[in-house]
């Protein structure tokens, strides 16, 4: 299984083993890890799983939705050139060893 690794603001990082074709926010979400809400299940509809992606990093994800780039108009936290959705970034063998930030809060 791929190593996702989150970083929290204040610096903590805990990795997690995640299973190919879960999205990263399903895997902190089940794994209780602090900071990623998740209100709507994962349906891209409320913003609160937004994470900050390593930049050397992002050219491993798919392109951004419309409707992604909308919500990230709308975080909690202002939304940086390497914002994603968390609900949106559906685990492959490639992304073993990725990094995600997560922001000091998502409301």
């Amino acid at each position: 299984m791929p190593e996702i690794t989150f970083v929290q603001f204040h610096g903590a990082r805990e990795t997690l083993d995640v299973a190919v074709g879960n999205t990263i926010m399903f895997a902190a979400t089940s794994h209780g890890l602090e900071g990623i809400v998740g209100e709507c299940g994962g349906n891209a509809m409320c913003a609160t799983c937004h994470v900050s992606v390593e930049p050397d990093q992002l050219h491993l994800l798919p392109a951004m939705t419309d409707d992604e780039d909308a919500l990230l108009d709308g975080t909690a936290i202002m939304r940086q050139p390497n914002s994603r959705l968390s609900c949106q970034i559906h685990v492959t063998p490639a992304l073993d060893g990725f990094v995600v930030h997560v922001p000091e809060r998502q409301i």
